[in-house]
């Protein structure tokens, strides 16, 4: 699982299409409905000046500047790249994949190439076939073409769908910022094909994204090229069957609910899935308890998949199957646990507040999410009480210009607190 939720990355502020989070999300889900927020998430932990290397060795030889200069939007396309490039890049990995049974479960270094015309039928490279991949494993490869035959596009109520097409076609869209130009590119087994929309002066369109502009071009080529007989071989010499969490993707722990699938090899690295975790219940009310307040031969163990309150409350919205720990039974110990975190703003942000047409200034909505929403949040800004909140933890708020403290106390004592600062003048 990936995290989605509102995001704030030292003043980057990734956001998706429709301004909507799942929470957390599968990695194959997140690619599928070109969710932005956590493939930044996953570009940090990886970093930033890894991926770039990686892109140059895929032949965006565009990418010229330091990693530093694209920083975190570089997973998102905030770097430039030429139609030829892009639908090379695909090339090349369909490529791969293609040619790795043929030898035997060994790489051919020239198989990652730019474009060009072939004169002859010599299909690879003199050198030596290698058993290390030179950029991508065709079991990444094949993991990541399976999940873009499904990618899916925004209608324009928000709501996610399948484009149409009889073709099996991995493929993907991109949208330059201020629609200035967008593109589209798609592979199969026998055929990678690229599509570019826009205006030769650089102007921006509103409407001339991927999906609408360069998509259905896609599409209509590949209906006019010979089809396919077979989809990619899967690259099993790659590949581990190993049990994995139904329903967080990572290795299964003995509490989670498991499923036996094939992994490329790296996923042998990863570890064991933490969401799932066990506790002991009374039997007639359901509530926590803990040894010392029950003994553990009268309770009840029950398995929880448990998310930090944040993503829980966008998880929630999208899952209603999905069921938080239960409170504590009372007179027993609670342990640690974060209940109460805040969505908006984030701990030293920097809010500027504007004007309406009417010349007034705009009321801030702040957002918090608790485990338990039912539970009674009380509002402090500066020591001073501004009233409460149920269910729905939003607040509306003008505050002068300066440094603030905003501190939430739910109605069991659990409190939270963020500083943050207001930058408008007049204020």
């Amino acid at each position: 699982l990936l995290t989605d939720v509102p995001t704030d990355l030292a003043g980057y502020k990734p956001e998706n299409y429709h301004r909507s989070y799942d929470g957390r999300v599968p990695a194959d889900r997140a690619l599928i409905r070109s969710l932005n927020v956590p493939f930044v998430h996953l570009l940090r932990e990886y970093g930033t000046e890894k991926f770039h290397g990686d892109l140059q060795k895929i032949g965006l030889g565009s990418i010229t500047r330091t990693p530093d200069s694209y920083g975190l939007s570089l997973i998102l396309g905030g770097a430039e790249g030429s139609l030829s490039d892009i639908t090379g890049a695909y090339a090349s990995m369909a490529r791969t994949l293609n040619n790795f049974q043929g030898h035997s479960g060994q790489y051919d270094k020239s198989d990652f190439r730019a474009p060009h015309f072939r004169t002859n039928s010599h299909l690879h490279s003199d050198e030596k076939l290698t058993t290390e991949a030179p950029v991508l494993t065709a079991a990444s490869i094949y993991a990541t073409f399976t999940a873009m035959q499904k990618v899916e596009r925004p209608n324009e109520r928000g709501d996610w769908e399948r484009f149409g097409s009889s073709r099996r076609v991995a493929w993907k869209t991109g949208t330059s910022f201020g629609f200035r130009d967008a593109w589209a590119v798609g592979v199969t087994p026998d055929y990678a094909v690229g599509v570019w929309a826009g205006n030769a002066d650089g102007e921006g369109r509103p409407g001339c994204v991927g999906v609408k502009a360069a998509a259905p071009v896609l599409f209509d080529i590949f209906d006019l090229l010979p089809a396919a007989t077979d989809w990619f071989s899967a690259p099993y010499d790659e590949m581990t069957e190993i049990p994995v969490c139904a329903v967080s993707g990572f290795r299964a722990n003995p509490d989670c609910p498991a499923d036996t699938v094939y992994v490329p090899n790296g996923g042998l690295r990863t570890v064991q899935c933490s969401y799932h975790r066990s506790v002991l219940t009374d039997p007639l009310t359901g509530r926590r308890v803990t040894a010392e307040c029950l003994p553990p031969t009268q309770a009840v163990k029950q398995t929880f998949f448990v998310l930090p309150p944040l993503a829980e409350h966008y998880y929630r919205l999208l899952h209603p199957e999905y069921q938080p720990l239960p409170p504590f039974a009372a007179g027993c110990t609670q342990t640690e646990e974060t209940v109460l975190q805040f969505i908006y703003p984030k701990p030293n942000t920097r809010i500027f507040i504007p004007k309406d047409l009417d010349g007034a200034y705009s009321r801030t909505v702040f957002s918090a999410a608790h485990r338990r929403p039912e539970k009674r949040i009380y509002w402090h800004l500066d020591e001073e009480y501004l009233g409460s909140t149920q269910d729905f933890h939003d607040m509306e708020l003008l505050p002068s210009r300066g440094m603030h403290r905003l501190v939430l106390v739910d109605e069991d004592g659990v409190r939270a607190e963020i500083r943050f600062e207001v930058t408008s003048e007049g204020l």
